[in-house]
């Protein structure tokens, strides 16, 4: 107990009558305002940080600069003194809190309003309170009445502060007022209360977790501002997660929380090291928290505090060995606790809680407030306040037993439940409602709405019912529904609530036996209800949490259990039979990891001297571009330009680099010579014959042979690596390095499949042989694993993965690729016949997308050739960069455009000869138009998206948002309002036996299809549905429908939308704000074009004044300094534009998703354009990684730069992650972009394409096998292997 509270405790039991259960006040601290805090402090610590909302720090006198501007703004507006503003602003954003400040600052009460709830609630809030005016997001300022002139002055104590409200238990919100006088006694008393022994300082961080629409938001604000502390509000969905939000606490370094004991329930006890002081409050707190929050070094209090007597009115200090109590009030506080009858009862009675004194606030309704603020004659009170909780009066402090009323709360948010039930009791054809608050055995808070219909023998549409209640109540208060015959009631004739029953009784008795009793209990535990015969498990009211939260339990008994099993079997019955019968074999585990961390140094050192030779490979090849620049300038006659090198050397060399044959011997010739010698099998990670894998890899990209892909030339290629190849093989992908591959005649691989063969598995490198029969079928995106074979006539389905055997003549499809039957037809019958012309045309192709891009590249020559003939000084290339890139970009893109409209005449729906004019037509339209997705990075997941397909020939519709997407344009038709995520595939060819398919893809209004998703030909996506990540959109799919998997499944999913105005439909100020920061994304291309005329000027200049040798040698070395100024300019950027990624949710028209796109820009334009390919899988890579905010342990192997958001990834000590993967930080399902953590843990293994959501986990040693989806929130235990769409345990015979 602190000497405060002792002294309190000393003035009780001397001036209260004798027996008498009073809690007296002490002298209330000085009359001031919020505001001459606020100024007090900011005059204390101007430098000191104030606030940080996640993009960037603003100090006090930043934070008060920026409240005089809006002041001035709105008092130019007419607003001041005495009026009320709505506040109804994004939560944890910085002009939240600037709004608030500045309503106080002009002497006007904020009224907030949660910005997530819905608009009728606040159209009656500000009805209600009679507001003026209504800020929202991005400045918006919207008035009520017109602007009348008010007295410029500072508020005095009697002025309102705020006004907050409160469910109202005639289901209509009621408002509170609270005085500056009020709000700042709060303060003040509270600075009294905590540490007072180390008081709160500029060093201290403080949450703010809360909604502002909930009164403690107000002690998280000023916990802050009265010590000069800084605010830092967490994201919304980071605090509703609980546990997540304690990784949070720690990254952000917060040494104050305050909060609501369940939250705080669910956090780790090491997460807290840093936090010195715990408040919390908003509910019962147990016992068993404050033993586990009360540590040495720290002071953990229990609050308590109507909104009516503004926040808080009693504390006590928490200890593990004592009681939890309310304690005694605070400074200007008195409490009493009073019987039936007005009187107090006496010490160690129990009675109704009434509050008086300093804190005092009113209700807007006079009425209310008389009844509720009535006079206690008994102690000579004018006014207090029956809190209607249910007390004992100890002498040692109040200890809280419930309430005497049916208040209740709920995530600590203050619920009357008569505004639910006037919600519930106007549904149709209902005739008594009551709703109550009861847990799960899981602990979780469930609200239930009991239901009473007026004709017994009618039935109830509960999602119907659900869905009218969420249109008048915040999506926290909608109940899950129960129907009865009758609602108890008591003697006095109200509902009985504790006779209401729980858990709830399914709709018909069911009697389970087995693993249905297993399943049904822990369904009853999760949901509360137990489940009928038929109930289907997200009718009941199932979510993903609730879903995450049933597995973890069912895998005590079923350790192979996956969500994927509880989206495919949602009935008990179902599920029951789906865990027995994969039960019956042993799930895999992995071997155990062997990899030693002493060869990682070596192995890297190794690495990095090859990637040097990458670089002087790049280099040398940039030095030949201004050779030759020089011989057609001399040959032309150009004044100032001379001959340097023989043109026939030039023309040689030209061959060799840029030709398809030169680069076809290049490859072929390094990758012969480095994998020469390896055979199938394991090899030791970080050994040898992994190090010459993997130079091959890097070797043949650098070299550009991916250019010949469905030429010929690509035939020749692979017979040059030594892979089998028979005739008429149609081969759109690259053949393994190794050689190891066998394709027979008339075999077809579709683009951007992996035919590798070898792939990075924990502490072994697996090599094997790739074998496609004839006739048989590869589609895009697919990955054959090592020892995969795919027998003749066969078919493997887009986006699958193989390992094993694929019979001859089936069909097989998914992630690992299973049987789907005999192969289908569609296709004509027999081998098409084949022309050596057109053989020849598509060899010679490459040549035409050579053109354009010289043609491109002419404005940069233009520039060189100006500094070369000092007609352009250095100062003025400079100024003239700019305007070279853009005129470079436009002619890309224009001769891009061109041609592919001109090719899109000839690409027609139907079967057609790959030897033919439209099958040359659509497979170049399909690699131009991927060719641009890299070259014109910038133009991507943007504003001009939709414009430039539109432009290659695609049908867009209005308002559609379209990040990466390949495919036919011509045969692309997307709807208003759709969102196609990163790397989308719509309309693709598809080939077989020398045919190539072509078909329209076509999406409604406002679908979303996922990333790595594919819309395949004749393929129909209407309103409203949803294709997941990695999936393949099924057949038929009726509207307002989810699906995910590869095949598809139907997968049950709630919208959660946000602001209209923020997601579908933005006003013109965002749009303008989006576009100019869209418009920056032109900076990370000029610098990038900048360093490439940088480079080829200094190399011409050595050509030219220093000779050849010296040319060769400084571009051997320059290519890797130019890349360490690339990787330097996009780190900087990424930090100055969002900073430190954390998890938590933005819709799609805020400036933080604007911003972190542009960031993305730089990375591509700069890391991935001049680092990329030298540096993928070394150990500089992580460190680039490193520096952009990634957590990499020691030996970690990255192959992929798909993390979007490195902040939020964790790599543990020698984690892989293979080529293609996409850590995937964000998602942006209902235009709302979701960012969450990823965790991989030590050892373990994502294969070759894969992707990992958010909010999820991989074990230490766990394996995901290729091509597979982690969902967001899962966790994948140690050791274990998973594969799939989503993952799956796999059973069986482990890879390993």
């Amino acid at each position: 107990m602190t000497s405060g509270l002792a002294a309190q405790l000393s003035t009780a039991r001397e001036t209260a009558p004798r027996g008498s259960a009073i809690y007296p006040a002490a002298a209330p601290p000085p009359q001031r305002t919020l505001v001459d805090i606020f100024q007090f402090t900011a005059a204390a610590h101007p430098n000191a940080p104030a606030l940080d909302a996640g993009t960037g720090t603003l100090s006090y006198a930043a934070l008060a600069a920026e409240v005089d501007e809006v002041v001035t703004m709105w008092r130019a507006a007419g607003l001041g003194l005495g009026d009320r503003i709505g506040i109804r602003i994004p939560s944890g954003t910085a002009e939240l809190y600037v709004s608030i400040l500045a309503t106080l600052s002009i002497g006007a009460a904020y009224v907030p309003v949660d910005f997530d709830d819905p608009a009728e609630r606040a159209e009656t809030i500000w009805r209600e309170a009679e507001v003026s005016a209504i800020a929202g997001p991005g400045g918006e300022i919207r008035m009520l009445r017109e602007p009348r002139r008010r007295p410029i002055r500072p508020p005095s104590p009697d002025n309102d502060a705020w006004i907050i409200f409160t469910s109202g238990s005639t289901g209509k919100p009621k408002g509170v007022a609270v005085t500056h006088r009020s709000a700042a006694a709060f303060v003040d008393a509270e600075a009294e209360l905590f540490l007072p022994d180390d008081p709160l300082g500029p060093a201290d961080r403080v949450l703010a977790g809360l909604s502002v629409g909930f009164d403690a938001s107000c002690e998280e604000m000023w916990l802050a501002w009265r010590h000069g502390a800084c605010l830092v509000p967490a994201p919304r969905e980071l605090v509703r997660a609980g546990a997540e939000l304690g990784r949070w606490l720690v990254e952000r370094g917060i040494t104050v929380v305050s909060t609501v004991p369940t939250l705080a329930a669910l956090w780790p006890v090491d997460v807290l090291g840093g936090v010195r002081l715990v408040i919390l409050g908003g509910e019962a707190t147990s016992r068993e928290l404050a033993a586990k929050l009360d540590l040495p070094g720290r002071e953990v209090w229990n609050t308590y505090g109507p909104t009516e007597t503004t926040v808080v009115a009693s504390a006590a200090r928490v200890s593990a060995d004592l009681p939890v109590r309310i304690g005694y009030p605070l400074t200007g506080w008195q409490l009493a606790v009073v019987g039936p009858n007005g009187e107090p009862v006496s010490w160690g009675g129990t009675g109704e809680l009434v509050i008086g004194g300093v804190g005092l606030a009113r209700y807007l309704d006079p009425d209310k407030d008389r009844e509720k603020f009535a006079p206690l004659p008994s102690l000579g009170w004018e006014r207090a306040y029956r809190s209607g909780d249910v007390v004992r009066a100890d002498p040692e402090g109040l200890i809280f037993v419930g309430r005497a009323d049916d208040q209740v709360k709920i995530g600590g948010r203050r619920v009357e439940l008569g505004e639910v039930d006037a919600a519930l009791a106007a549904l149709p054809g209902v005739s008594a409602a009551a709703s109550v608050v009861r847990k799960t055995e899981t602990g979780a808070p469930v609200l239930v709405g009991y239901l009473a219909l007026s004709a017994p023998e009618s039935t109830l549409d509960v999602a119907g019912a659900r869905q009218k209640l969420a249109e008048h109540l915040p999506a926290a208060l909608v109940p899950v529904l129960a129907v009865l015959p009758t609602l108890p009631v008591r003697a006095s004739g109200k509902v009985d609530r504790d006779a209401l029953p729980w858990p709830l009784e399914a709709d018909s008795a069911a009697e389970w036996s087995g693993a249905e009793a297993i399943i049904a209990e822990n369904w009853t535990a999760v949901l509360g209800q137990a489940p009928a015969e038929d109930s289907d498990f997200f009718s009941a009211g199932g979510g993903s949490l609730a879903v995450a939260h049933l597995v973890s339990r069912l895998r005590e008994h079923y350790p192979h259990a996956s969500v994927a099993d509880i989206y495919q079997h949602p009935t008990v019955r179902g599920l029951a039979e789906k865990l027995t019968d994969a039960s019956t074999t042993q799930a895999v585990k992995t071997e155990p990891k062997s990899a030693t961390p002493g060869s990682f140094a070596l192995f890297g050192l190794a690495q990095s001297l090859f990637a040097l030779a990458v670089f002087a490979f790049a280099g040398l090849r940039t030095l030949l571009v201004v050779v030759a620049f020089h011989e057609v300038g001399a040959l032309a006659a150009v004044p100032g330009i001379t001959s340097i090198v023989p043109w026939y050397a030039v023309a040689v060399a030209w061959l060799l680099l840029f030709t398809s044959p030169g680069r076809v011997m290049l490859s072929a010739t390094g990758a012969r010579v480095a994998t020469v010698g390896i055979r199938p099998g394991k090899h030791r990670r970080a050994g040898w014959n992994h190090l010459r894998l993997w130079a091959a890899e890097r070797w043949v990209t650098a070299v550009g042979v991916a250019s010949v892909t469905g030429t010929f030339w690509v035939r020749f290629y692979a017979r040059a690596l030594g892979c089998r190849v028979g005739r008429h093989v149609d081969l759109h992908a690259l053949p393994p390095v190794t050689g190891l591959a066998t394709f027979g005649d008339r075999a077809a691989v579709e683009p951007d499949s992996d035919l590798a063969g070898w792939w990075l598995d924990s502490d072994c490198v697996r090599v094997g042989r790739v074998e496609v029969g004839a006739g048989s079928r590869i589609g895009s995106h697919t990955t054959l694993m090592d020892g995969a074979i795919v027998e003749d006539d066969a078919e493997v389905l887009s986006g699958s993965s193989v390992r094993g055997t694929v019979p001859s003549g089936r069909r097989w499809g998914g992630a690992p690729a299973r049987d789907l039957g005999d192969r289908r037809g569609g296709w004509p019958d027999g081998p098409a016949r084949r022309s050596l012309l057109w053989r020849t045309i598509y060899g010679l192709t490459p040549l035409l997308t050579g053109v354009i891009m010289l043609l491109a590249a002419f404005p940069g020559f233009l520039v060189l050739g100006s500094l070369i003939t000092n007609a352009m000084t250095v100062a003025t290339a400079a100024w003239a960069i700019p305007l070279a890139t853009l005129t470079s970009l436009a002619t890309y893109a224009g001769s891009t455009v061109l041609v592919v409209r001109l090719l899109n005449f000839a690409v027609k729906p139907g079967a057609h000869l790959v030897d033919s004019l439209t099958g040359w037509c659509a497979w170049l339209v399909q690699r131009l138009t991927t060719g641009a997705r890299g070259t014109l990075f910038a133009l991507y997941a943007g504003l001009l998206t939709s414009t430039w397909l539109r432009m290659l020939g695609a049908r867009i519709g209005r308002g559609t948002e379209v990040s990466t997407v390949t495919g036919l344009p011509s045969m692309m038709t997307v709807g208003s309002g759709s969102f196609l995520a990163d790397d989308t595939s719509l309309a693709p060819y598809e080939l077989r036996n020398g045919w190539l398919l072509i078909g329209t893809a076509r999406v409604g209004d406002r679908t979303f299809i996922g990333n790595s998703a594919e819309v395949a030909r004749d393929r129909w996506v209407p309103d409203g549905a949803l294709i997941g990540v990695l999936s393949s959109a099924p057949e038929r799919v009726p509207e307002n429908t989810s699906w995910l998997g590869r095949p598809a499944m139907l997968l049950p999913r709630k919208p959660e939308g946000g602001s209209a105005a923020r997601t579908y439909e933005p006003p013109r100020r965002l749009v303008v704000a989006r576009m100019l920061i869209e418009t920056c994304r032109l900076v990370p291309v000029m610098v990038s074009y900048g360093l490439t005329v940088f480079t080829v000027a200094l190399l011409s200049f050595l050509l030219t004044s220093q000779g050849v040798v010296a040319a060769v040698l400084t571009a051997c070395w320059l290519m890797p300094v130019i890349a360490l100024i690339a990787i330097v300019v996009a780190t900087a950027a990424k930090w100055l534009l969002v900073g430190k990624h954390v998890p938590r949710e933005r819709p799609l028209w805020s400036s933080f998703v604007w911003r972190n796109e542009l960031a993305a820009v730089f990375f591509e334009e700069l890391v991935t354009r001049w680092a990329g390919t030298a540096l993928i899988g070394t150990p500089v890579f992580s460190f680039v990684l490193r520096g952009m905010g990634a957590k990499i342990g020691r030996g970690v192997h990255c192959e992929t730069r798909w993390l979007p958001e490195p902040d939020l990834v964790t790599l543990g000590d020698g984690a892989v992650v293979n080529r293609g993967c996409v850590v995937q930080t964000h998602l942006f399902h209902d235009r709302i972009m979701r960012l969450g953590p990823i965790r991989i843990g030590r050892n373990a293994t994502i294969a070759p394409r894969s992707v990992v959501l958010f909010d999820s986990t991989v074990g230490a040693g766990g394996s995901v096998w290729a091509n597979s989806l982690v969902m967001r929130g899962e966790a994948l235990p140690d050791g274990t292997a998973w594969a799939g769409i989503p993952v799956a345990a796999q059973t069986g015979v482990a890879p390993r």
